[in-house]
């Protein structure tokens, strides 16, 4: 006995050892990462029908590129188990259709983190978050699997704060923000059925978000009365840069369905919110961000039109019913996202038959 915790004492040192080497090295995200080794690699890329060499991410204007075993070795180091790597590649398919990624996003001052949206029966195979919590701690796959974007931007990149990345003050999400669609309790589509994919599809679909903030309204069972208020949060001066503004919607159940019971599908909430997030010039200039009507398309004489083009309103449906709570999120980039959703490619062969595979 006293020889087992002895040799349980040596690995436990070992894997020690083997963390504080990847911190001397540079590896990290200031949290500890998983020890790889060649053989968990392989066990990854036995997740995917994806070539080790294919390139997957690439940031142009500094010549660096991303292969799937790049990809793989930074989602071991994450925590991810293989067989969420196939979904880590998608969320890189999603994040490079976002003109801002490819154009220096990952750079920026606001310190952007990209939102991954996973929708289909993937969600509950591998126990992905949709409800209670869903944009916080505590689930390995949905924080592995953005922990995994992030390592690729540090490691393969080399985008580091205070070096190449140039974050005033970053935001908290840069850790960990994806989320499972709450596709059960939604009253409408899935957002990549809205995107052209078909039902129970397994897929994601990402973008990159300046910020998330909570608007709480279990004041009332008026749907436009809940609009408003939800207005008033997307609306904000302080999230304008000259005439550009975004957001979308992560709604709370409640929510949901009371804009759905009250006649109001995805599309009409978008032309809602583009038609009533105004912002006045009365308001902008005490912001000291004064705007003259008709110097913008989206300027008008009543004001700042927050979210001028209604597609460009990402909702999604997410988290528990236990309070009437929802989040506008704020999409990064002047030239909106994509609006695309992409599937998840699997190999067939169970993670049984990839243990055999490899030995």
């Amino acid at each position: 006995m006293t020889g087992e915790v002895e040799r349980d004492a040596e690995r436990l040192d070992y894997a020690r050892r083997a963390i504080e080497h990847a911190y001397a090295q540079g590896w990290t995200d200031g949290l500890p990462v998983v020890p790889v080794t060649a053989a968990m690699v392989e066990e990854f890329l036995a997740a995917t029908p994806r070539a080790r060499d294919e390139v997957i991410a690439s940031v142009p204007h500094l010549r660096r590129e991303c292969t799937v075993e790049q990809a793989a070795v930074n989602a071991g180091l994450a925590g991810c188990l293989p067989e969420y790597f196939p979904i880590v590649l998608a969320a890189w398919d999603a994040l490079m259709q976002q003109k801002i990624v490819t154009g220096g996003g990952w750079q920026s001052t606001s310190g952007p983190a990209p939102l991954l949206v996973i929708n289909g029966p993937i969600r509950t195979e591998l126990g992905i978050n949709s409800t209670g919590g869903v944009l916080g701690p505590g689930f390995r796959a949905n924080a592995t699997i953005a922990r995994a974007i992030g390592l690729v931007v540090r490691n393969v990149f080399g985008i580091r704060p205070q070096e190449l990345e140039q974050a005033t003050q970053g935001i908290p999400g840069r850790w960990t923000l994806c989320v499972g669609e709450n596709e059960e309790e939604s009253p409408w589509e899935p957002l990549s059925v809205e995107l052209g994919l078909p039902p129970g599809t397994d897929a994601v679909s990402a973008l990159l978000l300046r910020t998330c903030e909570f608007v709480d309204n279990r004041h009332t069972q008026d749907a436009e009365e809940v609009l408003w208020d939800i207005c008033d949060t997307v609306a904000r001066t302080g999230a304008a840069i000259g005439s550009h503004s975004s957001a979308g919607l992560v709604l709370g159940v409640e929510h949901a369905q009371l804009l759905a019971d009250a006649g109001f599908g995805k599309s009409d909430v978008q032309q809602w919110l583009a038609e009533h997030a105004v912002r006045s010039h009365a308001d902008l200039r005490r912001a000291g961000k004064a705007l003259n009507a008709g110097e913008f398309p989206n300027v008008d004489e009543d004001g700042l039109h927050a979210v001028p083009n209604p597609e460009q309103i990402p909702i999604v449906v997410a988290g528990a019913r236990n309070a009437a709570m929802s989040m506008v999120v704020r999409p990064f980039g002047f030239a909106g996202w994509s609006r695309t959703a992409h599937p998840v490619q699997r190999t067939t062969a169970p993670r049984e038959q990839m243990q055999e595979v490899l030995g």
